[in-house]
């Protein structure tokens, strides 16, 4: 049978040992895992310390001969990275879904790589089924990239197409897959509610991405509510009390006001999800909330419910407070009866780490903690939401 989708979809069982081979044998992902485990010192002694990472690589993926043992091997990275870079890490809301769905989780947008791993995280250790990720080949700069994505249940967004009719035939193709995996294959989905992060801490819902799911309705025998309904829409908030890319959003922020135009350098995204894997994150929290049901005719609806239950869901943190009142004053109003979670970062520490940045850069930092509780705000008032 024809793989229609075998240039995106994540890799089968049956691939899995043939990959792995691959990346082992790969200098350039070598080289960053070892920058990754051992810093400088991985520039300073390449040639002994590659060796030493493709050994301890190969007993840790010693037996993995399908994706849930590549999956388990994540997962043992993933709680040494809860271990060592945070300070906790909850759940919320898991309850009220049932374990034998698959759903479409539709995730506010913070961190490249975190946000699928700690959905992906929670889901698992609650004994739910993980989700296949929606990421964009616009990250995928390196095919050592690409392949470990992939061995994730990664499947890849083509944005980088030379013109509107390929980049139409690509879209099509995307919606295709999701609503097969979802209700064909069984498989959940994990997909940002944007593209792009939320750099400003503004979880805004792009109807874009609704009207793509929308691409694979059969027109003549479904009408749009229905199509939302069964894809089982699940909104999901991801909070983090400290972001480890603050400073790098910022000053993108900084650049982008003061010059109109921002221009990433060669794998910026790249050294961005290192940058997130290995920073201080504080407390993080992750919230499910409810899927939607059939009840929506446009896209603008759904993106706005997606919204309302994410910005609903998002559990504040301390941080969030501190930024806040940094900005309006220390009697500036709150959100009624708004449950901030336990925090780990002090107002002194959090005020020191925002000096530590340029001047220039400081409002724009101090806004992407802000615009959480700005945007509670403006769920009760209706008003629009920023710093």
């Amino acid at each position: 049978m024809t793989d229609l989708f075998a240039d995106i979809r994540p890799y089968r069982d049956d691939e899995v040992e043939n990959v792995i081979r691959r990346l082992l044998s790969d200098r350039e992902f070598l080289g960053a895992v070892a920058m990754l485990r051992f810093g400088l010192m991985a520039r300073w002694m390449p040639l002994l310390l590659q060796p030493l990472v493709r050994y301890f690589l190969r007993r840790e993926v010693r037996g993995v001969t399908d994706v849930h043992g590549m999956q388990m091997v994540v997962r043992a990275y993933v709680e040494r990275m809860i271990a060592s870079t945070t300070s906790g890490f909850t759940e919320s809301g898991l309850g009220r879904l049932n374990m034998d769905q698959p759903y479409l989780y539709m995730s506010n947008h913070r961190d490249i790589a975190l946000d699928p791993a700690f959905t992906n995280y929670a889901l698992n250790k609650a004994g739910y089924q993980t989700v296949r990720i929606a990421i964009g080949d616009n990250l995928l700069t390196k095919p050592w990239v690409s392949d470990l994505m992939r061995l994730n249940k990664s499947f890849i967004v083509k944005r980088s197409l030379g013109g509107p009719r390929e980049l139409l035939a690509a879209t099509r193709t995307l919606s295709r897959y999701i609503k097969q995996s979802l209700l064909e294959e069984h498989s959940p989905i994990w997909i940002a509610q944007r593209e792009g992060r939320a750099k400003n801490g503004l979880d805004q819902t792009e109807p874009a991405i609704i009207k793509m799911l929308a691409m694979s309705r059969d027109k003549q025998q479904q009408d749009f509510q229905d199509h939302i309904g069964c894809l089982k829409i699940v909104p999901v908030a991801i909070s983090y009390e400290l972001d480890p890319c603050d400073g790098l959003k910022a000053a993108e922020l900084c650049q982008l006001a003061t010059h109109g135009s921002y221009e990433k350098a060669d794998h910026e995204d790249v050294a961005s999800i290192a940058e997130g894997i290995t920073g201080n994150k504080g407390r993080v929290h992750v919230s499910f909330g409810t899927p939607l049901a059939a009840d929506f005719s446009t896209p603008d609806e759904v993106a706005d419910e997606v919204d309302r239950q994410i910005i609903e869901q998002y559990c504040l943190h301390p941080t969030n407070i501190y930024a806040y009142r940094m900005l309006h004053g220390e009697n500036a109003a709150l959100p009624d009866e708004v449950y901030v979670e336990e925090g780990d970062c002090s107002r002194r520490e959090f005020e020191a780490r925002i000096a530590a940045l340029p001047s220039a850069h400081q409002p724009y930092a101090i806004a992407i903690y802000a615009n959480a509780v700005a945007s509670k705000l403006a769920l009760k008032s209706g008003a629009p939401a920023s710093c």
